[in-house]
């Protein structure tokens, strides 16, 4: 009978736990957190973006750890390749970064991805999705595949994207940007 008694008690202290952790506003952070939060804020209301479209993007292509390089070469938080990085370097008027720095500094990666992101936005006149097949592919994939009519730069059409690798690099952008955007009220 003792057991049973237990068996009860911890079965009431479970579905206690579990009723506050789901009636708690911010429990989904716990699934979806989002890491380097002062430096994405400070970086997107200096560059005017999304602090939620960078965090995605950040999420996607490192899961937020540091000191990545991929087999391509591309760099840090939010894999820069080297040859996009020396140019935003310059356009964005950061000469005292160094690619290494990017690799191995979350600040300065996060500053210049969200620089770069910033850039995108205006040529491709703040469409998101536009924008964020362009990080993946390149600007000039993207605008190739919108003059020739092969994608029309919407979500909905996600699927109509060439490249399988920026199709669904868009996808998961997508759907971690609306994670995101719904459990954290503000950023």
């Amino acid at each position: 009978m003792k057991w049973l008694r237990k068996k009860r008690v911890l079965l009431l202290l479970f579905i206690g736990f579990t009723a506050i952790l789901f009636l708690s506003t911010n429990w989904m952070s716990w699934f979806y957190p989002i890491h380097y939060k002062t430096e994405i804020r400070k970086h997107s209301l200096t560059y005017d973006m999304d602090p939620f479209l960078v965090a995605a993007i950040i999420k996607v292509e490192t899961n937020y750890k540091t000191g990545r390089e991929s087999k391509k070469g591309a760099l840090g938080l939010m894999q820069l390749m080297p040859d996009t990085a020396k140019w935003a370097l310059q356009k964005a008027k950061l000469p005292d970064v160094s690619l290494d720095e990017l690799k191995k500094e979350p600040s300065a990666n996060i500053e210049l991805g969200t620089w770069y992101l910033s850039s995108l936005s205006k040529q491709f006149d703040g469409n998101r999705t536009a924008v964020i097949a362009a990080y993946n592919a390149g600007p000039g994939n993207v605008q190739r595949w919108l003059s020739e009519g092969s994608w029309d730069g919407t979500e909905a059409a996600v699927k109509n994207i060439p490249i399988g690798e920026t199709r669904h690099y868009v996808q998961r952008v997508i759907y971690y940007y609306e994670q995101y955007t719904e459990i954290y009220s503000e950023f």
